[in-house]
C-alpha cells in the first residue's frame, strides 16, 4: 500500500450543529483554517484527508498518549451497559472526503495526472496518531428501541496487548515471482445498484459464484465511445473538486464544476445539466432502483472574500429525468456535513458535529441524534446494510462501535467494540460486514489498512480478524473522513479479496506484477487462490458480480486497460474488455488511477473520471474530466 499524495491545503469550515464538542487536542498542522464558532466547535479538528499539509511531506503525527496503557485483565472485559441497545439517532461525521471539514471545493492543488505510476487525488487514508497496539473487545448484543446515549456510562478500557498478537491472522504474501507455490494469500463494495455482491451469511459459504451478471463479448476489443473536456476553472483556482459520477441504463453522469450533468452512455451527447449553488463537496456512488443518487454542495461559490460557505446542501438528484428531487439542509448553522450514503430508502448524512438521515423521496427528517450524547457517528457504510462508525471517547482514549442499524428508525440492531485506541475504521461492504482500520497506526504507508475485521452483522461478533501488512497489500481506505471509500478489493462469498503491492515480475527484467488474492471471512485464513496481473499490469479489484470478481488492469506504456472477470470459485480470468493501445488514448487513460480515480463499469462499457479539475501541466497538454470505452458484443 503505497503512500498517497499529500491531501489539499484548502478546505471549507464547519457549520454548527448538534452533538458535543470532541475532546481532541491539536494536530499540528501547518496553517489550519479557523474554525468557526457554534456548538460542536472548540476542539481541534481531526487531521487527515483534505487537512492543510506542507505538499511533499508526510503528514505530521498528533502526540502520544503521555501514560502507559494499562495491563491486559486476566478475563474478558466486562460489558458496557447502555450502549449497544438502543441508542439515539446517530451523529455521523466526515465521510466522503474532508477530516473534520468538507472538503473545499478551490484551492487544491494541482494532482499529479497523466504520469503513469503517479496517483491523482491526494490524502487516501493516512492514520494520525500512534495508538498502542489492541485487541478487540468483546461484542455487545443490540436491543430494542431508538439510538439514545446515556450520558452517564463510562467507556470500558480494553484490554492491551502486542500487535502481534493477532486473532485470525493472514499469511502475508512474500513471493516474488508469479510462480503458484501454494503458499498465496490475499468493495467488495461497488457504487450503484449492484450493492455489496453478499448474502447474509455469517462470512463462510453463503456465496455462490453464480448471479453474474457481465458476460464477455465476442470481440472484448473496445473503442473511445466519447471524452469529456475538462471545464474551465474559475479566476485564480488552479483545482477544484469534481467528485461523483453515476450510470443508468441510459445516462452517465459526471459531476462538473457547481453542477452534475448526464450523457448519452454511447455517444457522450449532453441529455441534461444540473445547475448547482456551488461546487460539490461530497457524493455517494450509490444509485437507487429507481436512479436517484445523493450529493452535498455548498450555498453559494467560493468568493477571495468568502473561500468556503460550508456544505450545508444535501440533493437529491434524478439521475434520469436530470432534476434535483429536493435540498435540505439540517441543525442550527447549518450543520456543514461531509458524508453521505444511500441505504433503501434512507439517505445518511453527517460530520463531526452531528448527522441526519433523511426520506429519499420527500426529504422528511427520519431520525437525528440527540444533544448531549458522549458518543457521536463519524461515518456511514450503504448499500445492503446501512452500518454506523460511532466514535466514544476522548481523542486519546478513543473507543470505536460498529453498527448495525435499521435505516427507517435508527434502531441499533448489532453492534460490535473495536478496541480502545482505533481511531478510524472504514466500512469495505455492509453484507458481509467488513471493517478495515490502522491498528497501532502499523500499516505506515498511508493506507489506512494495517487488519481487517470480518463481523457478523446480525449478533455483532467478531468472526475473524485478517491481518493486512501495507508493505504487501495495495488496498486502501479513506476511512479518517470518507468511512465508506475503500478501493483495491471487494467482498463476498464469504471471501475478502485484495490486490497485493506490485513486485517483480516473472518475465524480462525490471518487469512488474502483482495479484488478487483472498482470505475466507470466517476463518480469517487464505483460500490459496490468486489471479495474476500478468507481468508490466496492475490488477485492481473493482466491485462484485454475483460471484464473481470484477478487476481493472492497468496496462503497461504500450498497451490498453483491461476488465476480466475473476471466476469465484476457479479464479479463471476472463477478459471482458481490452482498451486501445494508441499513444493519445493511453495518456488520458494512464491519468486516471484506480485508486485515485473514479471508474464504473457494467455491460461492456466503462467509464473513467477524475475527482478534481486541474490546469493542463502545459499549453501542449490536453486534460480531459472523463472518457468512455464500449465493446461491439
Amino acid at each position: 500500500m503505497t503512500q498517497p499524495p499529500p491531501p489539499p491545503p484548502h478546505q471549507p469550515p464547519q457549520g454548527g450543529g448538534f452533538g458535543p464538542p470532541q475532546d481532541q487536542p491539536p494536530q499540528n498542522q501547518p496553517q489550519p483554517p479557523a474554525p468557526p464558532s457554534g456548538p460542536g466547535f472548540g476542539k481541534a479538528p481531526e487531521p487527515g484527508y483534505g487537512y492543510p499539509q506542507t505538499p511533499g511531506t508526510p503528514p505530521p503525527a498528533p502526540p502520544q498518549a503521555a501514560a502507559a496503557p494499562p495491563a491486559p485483565p486476566s478475563g474478558p472485559p466486562p460489558q458496557q451497559p447502555g450502549y449497544g441497545y438502543p441508542q439515539t439517532p446517530p451523529q455521523p461525521q466526515p465521510g466522503y472526503g474532508y477530516p473534520g471539514q468538507p472538503p473545499a471545493a478551490y484551492g487544491q492543488p494541482t494532482p499529479a495526472y497523466g504520469q503513469p505510476g503517479q496517483p491523482g487525488q491526494p490524502g487516501y487514508g493516512y492514520q494520525p496518531g500512534h495508538q498502542p497496539p489492541t485487541m478487540p473487545m468483546q461484542p455487545q448484543g443490540a436491543g430494542g428501541g431508538g439510538r439514545k446515549l446515556n450520558a452517564q456510562v463510562a467507556i470500558i478500557v480494553a484490554a492491551v496487548v502486542a500487535i502481534a498478537l493477532i486473532i485470525g491472522g493472514g499469511v502475508w504474501y512474500a513471493g516474488s515471482s508469479g510462480k503458484d507455490d501454494g503458499k498465496k494469500d490475499t468493495a467488495g463494495s461497488s457504487g450503484g445498484k449492484g450493492g455489496d455482491g453478499g448474502t447474509d451469511q455469517k462470512g463462510g459459504d453463503g456465496g455462490k459464484t453464480s448471479g453474474a451478471q457481465e458476460k464477455a463479448p465476442a470481440d472484448p476489443a473496445a473503442k473511445v465511445l466519447f471524452q469529456v473536456p475538462m471545464p474551465a476553472l474559475p479566476k485564480d483556482d488552479d483545482s477544484v473538486v469534481v467528485s461523483g459520477s453515476w450510470l443508468t441504463d441510459t445516462v452517465y453522469a459526471k459531476s462538473g464544476i457547481a453542477e452534475v450533468v448526464g450523457y448519452d452512455r454511447d455517444k457522450g451527447s449532453k441529455k441534461w445539466s444540473i445547475k448547482l449553488e456551488g461546487p460539490v463537496c461530497a457524493v455517494t456512488p450509490r444509485v437507487t432502483d429507481d436512479n436517484k443518487t445523493v450529493i452535498i454542495h455548498q450555498p453559494a461559490m467560493p468568493t477571495k472574500a468568502e473561500p468556503s460557505h460550508g456544505c450545508t446542501q444535501v440533493a437529491v438528484l434524478d439521475l434520469d429525468a436530470g432534476k434535483k428531487v429536493w435540498t435540505k439542509t439540517a441543525g442550527e448553522g447549518p450543520i456543514s456535513f461531509n458524508n453521505v450514503t444511500i441505504s433503501g430508502d434512507t439517505v445518511a448524512v453527517g460530520s463531526t458535529d452531528g448527522g441526519v438521515a433523511f426520506d429519499i423521496a420527500k426529504g422528511d427528517i427520519l431520525w437525528s441524534p440527540k444533544p448531549g450524547d458522549s458518543c457521536y457517528d463519524a461515518g456511514y457504510g450503504g448499500g445492503e446494510k446501512l452500518v454506523a462508525v460511532r466514535k466514544c471517547g476522548s481523542y486519546d482514549a478513543r473507543e470505536l462501535h460498529i453498527q448495525t442499524i435499521d435505516p427507517k428508525s435508527g434502531k441499533v440492531l448489532s453492534e460490535y467494540k473495536m478496541a480502545k485506541g482505533i481511531e478510524y475504521a472504514g466500512i469495505v461492504s455492509t453484507n458481509p460486514l467488513v471493517v478495515a482500520a490502522d491498528v497501532g497506526d502499523s500499516a505506515g504507508d498511508g493506507s489506512g489498512i494495517s487488519d481487517f475485521f470480518s463481523i457478523d452483522n446480525k449478533t455483532g461478533k467478531l468472526l475473524t480478524r485478517i491481518s493486512a501488512p501495507g508493505d504487501q497489500y495495495g488496498a486502501r481506505c479513506d476511512s479518517i473522513t470518507k468511512p465508506e471509500d475503500c478501493k483495491g478489493l471487494a467482498a463476498g462469498n464469504g471471501k475478502l479479496y485484495i490486490a497485493t503491492e506490485e513486485h517483480e515480475g516473472s518475465g524480462k527484467s525490471y518487469s512488474r506484477a502483482n495479484e488478487v488474492v483472498a482470505f475466507d471471512l470466517a476463518t480469517g485464513k487464505q483460500t490459496g487462490q490468486r489471479a495474476d496481473s500478468g507481468d508490466d499490469y496492475t490488477i485492481t479489484p473493482l466491485r462484485m458480480d454475483g460471484g464473481n470478481v470484477l478487476a481493472y488492469k492497468r496496462p503497461p506504456y504500450d498497451k490498453g486497460g483491461q476488465i476480466v472477470s475473476i471466476d469465484g470459485s476457479t479464479f479463471k480470468q476472463t477478459t471482458l474488455m481490452e482498451n486501445p493501445a494508441t499513444e493519445a488514448v493511453r495518456d488520458v487513460e494512464s491519468s486516471m488511477s484506480p485508486d485515485y480515480s473514479e471508474l464504473i463499469y457494467e455491460q461492456g462499457h466503462l467509464y473513467m473520471s477524475q475527482v478534481y479539475a486541474s490546469e493542463p501541466s502545459s499549453a501542449r497538454d490536453k486534460e480531459y474530466l472523463a472518457i468512455g470505452f464500449g465493446t461491439s458484443g
